[in-house]
């Protein structure tokens, strides 16, 4: 079988380096340079990226982007209208790939490049943290940000501090705010470094940091069927990832962003936004909160996947009338936005491609709970004078799925020790109606006493006490409001 590289594909060399990219794992690749990919194709964008591996871990990945000349395929499955969907794209942006760790003059070297324009970065969560070990820029700082400071320090220097110079940065790591923190961060280290005022004035005014808003479920590589895969192929593409056809990314970014990343042209679900707010709700409490409310649902049927849940008759009518009578009703977008994102969300739902346990789901479920479907439940009691009865359901359902067992099984339950031996105890003196009244009272739990929303209480205790009665037989669709 061929190996993958520009020579066996018949490709030229790359275009002009524009992308710098911190993060060399599955995510960005099947997400941000797929979209850079599209956009040469189908644009005048013409730029390459040059990746960068953010963290001093083994250089398997780097490694093999340079023996593939930055190669690699993107396998997307899914439903698309309903029906299934499957087709690959060979990623031709990568121009090169540098651990920094190898060699941290050549990483600084970056900065000089005089097309760069665009930074992108998923270095996880825990990524866009100050280090405090960090205390030099003549060393290599372990944090992203202190590496990104010393980048953009490199430039400032380099460009005399040429305002035309100053970079886009687009976080995709899944915090809220993530441009504003490492923006943050970035000055923060300017300050403890001792870096010039004029360098902090032209990060604060010529370089941008975006929020986002990113969405795209990228299982990965396809160990499981990697021969299938590459004789499909026809190259031994050590870097195949497999990702869903849906994808959106959404920054808050002015209009000449727009004119140079021109993604509307090339058709991609790019949105470019004054304020991220109302998009992240909707996402929370749709694509989220409905996974969340799904689980315990769910679980307490027999179904153990989200695509048996949703094509279930019961189960699925369940979570389409608590998306679009229950959240839909307390987000402030247009209705038709928000109608063809539930309708992407629920046919997520039914990839027949991707294996969704619902137990990984339920990790943390009361915080998760608290976070994403709960806004709903109170903005819904407030805006229409009454109770969301399925959003309720689910809450019930949550509750017994944390008594742990169900009939006569364990419930192998993933959460804090706090909360699980909260449940443990509530749940010990064998009385539903007093277990429900001492969860639904922790404002621990839920970050308000929801025993004092006039009727919660008595409508999860029936829904508790109707699940329990049906504990030894199918539920009956009356117990799924």
């Amino acid at each position: 079988m061929r190996p993958l590289n520009r020579q066996t594909a018949g490709l030229p060399p790359a275009y002009p380096v524009k992308v710098l990219q911190f993060g060399e794992g599955n995510f960005l690749r099947g997400f941000a340079d797929w979209i850079i990919d599209v956009l040469n194709e189908k644009t005048a964008f013409a730029g390459a990226v040059v990746v960068v591996q953010p963290r001093d871990r083994p250089r398997h990945t780097i490694q093999a982007l340079r023996r593939q000349d930055g190669l690699y395929h993107v396998l997307l499955s899914g439903l698309q209208g309903g029906e299934p969907t499957r087709h690959s794209r060979l990623v031709t942006c990568i121009a090169g790939a540098l651990n920094p760790y190898d060699d941290y003059a050549a990483f600084l070297r970056l900065g000089q490049n005089p097309d760069l324009r665009f930074i992108f970065s998923n270095t996880t969560e825990a990524g866009i943290m100050y280090d405090e070990n960090d205390t030099s820029i003549d060393a290599i700082p372990a944090s992203f940000p202190g590496k990104l400071t010393a980048l953009l320090h490199r430039r400032y220097g380099h460009f005399h501090g040429a305002e035309g110079k100053g970079l886009v940065i687009i976080p995709t790591e899944l915090i809220e705010g993530n441009g504003d923190a490492l923006r943050r961060i970035v000055l923060q280290y300017a300050r403890t470094w001792g870096l010039p005022r004029g360098f902090a004035d032209w990060v604060q005014g010529h370089t941008l940091f975006c929020n986002t808003l990113v969405d795209r479920i990228v299982p990965g590589f396809p160990r499981g069927t990697i021969g299938e895969v590459q004789r499909e192929l026809g190259y031994a593409d050590e870097l195949v990832v497999t990702a869903e056809p849906y994808h959106l990314l959404v920054m808050e970014a002015p209009e000449a962003v727009k004119q140079e990343f021109p993604a509307g042209e090339a058709g991609l679900q790019v949105k470019f936004v004054p304020d991220l707010t109302p998009w992240r709700a909707s996402k929370v409490r749709i694509l989220n909160g409905a996974h969340t409310a799904l689980v315990p649902v769910a679980y307490l049927r027999g179904l153990r996947t989200v695509r048996e849940a949703v094509e279930d008759e019961q189960v699925g009518r369940f979570i389409r009338e608590a998306i679009h009578e229950e959240i839909l009703p307390t987000l402030d977008m247009p209705r038709g936005e928000l109608e063809q994102f539930a309708g992407d969300v629920l046919e997520r739902f039914r990839n027949p491609f991707i294996r969704h346990e619902l137990l990984s789901i339920a990790l943390n479920a009361v915080s998760k709970y608290r976070v994403r479907v709960l806004p709903s439940v109170l903005a819904y009691t407030e805006r229409r004078g009454e109770l969301p009865e399925r959003l309720l359901h689910a809450l019930a359902a949550l509750l017994l799925f944390y008594r742990g067992e169900w009939r006569g099984e364990r419930i192998p339950l993933s959460d804090e020790p706090g909360v699980l031996q909260f449940f443990e105890q509530a749940w010990r003196g064998g009385d539903p109606a007093a277990a429900v009244a001492e969860a639904l009272a922790n404002a621990g739990l839920w970050g308000t006493d929801l025993t004092r929303v006039r009727g919660l209480q008595d409508m999860v205790t029936q829904q508790v006490l109707l699940l329990m009665k049906s504990e030894t037989k199918p539920l009956e669709r009356d117990n799924l409001q």
